[in-house]
């Protein structure tokens, strides 16, 4: 499936994992971006890469002289907030769901992003997590309100798919990166500091998957979308320990890195990819291969 001279909407086009798909699509499609786009130059930036922005508040939307006939719907706007504000994380992300997909609903398809953090925490972390796992939602210490909410949005998006006959991906992603973010850039500026990285006690194994990739896998996941909805994980072939992710790192840009074993500590899943390279092909980018671009367009300075 080629995604060209298509009409594509896509929400929360300025996020980190939204911005370089969105920017890549609007190469060979039209490609519109809804958003509260509170920050303004989030929104230049868009409209720069050549995406149509409109603002539009998934809590309570105004679609003003937003079109309505778009091809597909990429749905990977999402509210991740400090506190415990059930309410407005469950009407942004669960019934702001509901809400695009029934104004959308005449679209071929819809790729709806949710998280890995929505599975139960396994007993075992080691073990890949598979999409019929249990669901119980992690605890995410920067966002407690997040993984509730995209459990509450998966299951709005299951009934959206079905009531409304769009044919839907849920897509669970894990630990997205690349130039334009994500959870390895994030721990950067700490190992930089040669600050410890706080870790979870046992295992904690991430699935990094590179922005290139995500790009190479949506029409294979807009083209498996069904009716009830398609779901699968999403996130890379190669499962990393997080304290090798991290070490890595810091031998790249020549820093010792040390951890602390803490509560709050980084919690991540090894992912079972079988379903996602059926629906959409494997990852092409290695996570080694992939930090070391991250810190070119990052952190050139800091390459040791």
């Amino acid at each position: 499936m080629q995604l060209q001279d298509q009409k594509i909407l896509v929400t929360g086009p300025a996020g980190q994992i939204a911005f370089p798909l969105a920017a890549r699509l609007a190469k060979h499609n039209e490609v519109w971006g809804i958003a509260r786009f509170s920050d303004a130059e989030g929104r230049e930036r868009c409209e720069k890469a050549g995406i149509q922005t409109r603002v539009v508040d998934l809590a309570e939307p105004s679609w003003g002289d937003l079109p309505d006939d778009f091809d597909y719907l990429l749905h990977l706007a999402a509210v991740i907030v400090p506190g415990h504000d059930y309410d407005t994380s469950l009407r942004i992300n669960a019934e702001g769901t509901g809400r695009v997909m029934s104004r959308f609903r005449d679209a071929k398809a819809c790729l709806m992003m949710s998280t890995c953090g929505v599975y139960a925490s396994p007993a075992d972390g080691s073990r890949a997590v598979l999409e019929n796992d249990p669901l119980g939602g992690s605890h995410q210490p920067y966002a407690p309100t997040y993984c509730i909410s995209k459990i509450g949005q998966e299951a709005v998006a299951r009934f959206a798919a079905t009531e409304f006959g769009l044919p839907t991906t849920i897509a669970r992603m894990n630990a997205a990166y690349g130039d334009n973010g994500g959870l390895p850039a994030m721990l950067v500026p700490a190992i930089l500091a040669e600050h410890p990285i706080p870790l979870l006690p046992g295992h904690s194994i991430a699935c990094p998957i590179h922005e290139d990739d995500i790009f190479d896998h949506t029409p294979g996941l807009l083209a498996a979308a069904a009716v009830p909805a398609t779901i699968t994980n999403w996130g890379g072939d190669e499962p990393v320990d997080m304290a090798e992710l991290c070490r890595c790192i810091g031998e790249l840009v020549g820093r010792k890195v040390s951890f602390v074993e803490s509560d709050d500590g980084i919690h991540q899943y090894r992912l079972d990819p079988t379903r996602r390279i059926e629906l959409a092909g494997p990852c092409k980018v290695p996570w080694r291969e992939g930090l070391r671009r991250m810190l070119e367009a990052r952190h050139p300075e800091a390459l040791a």
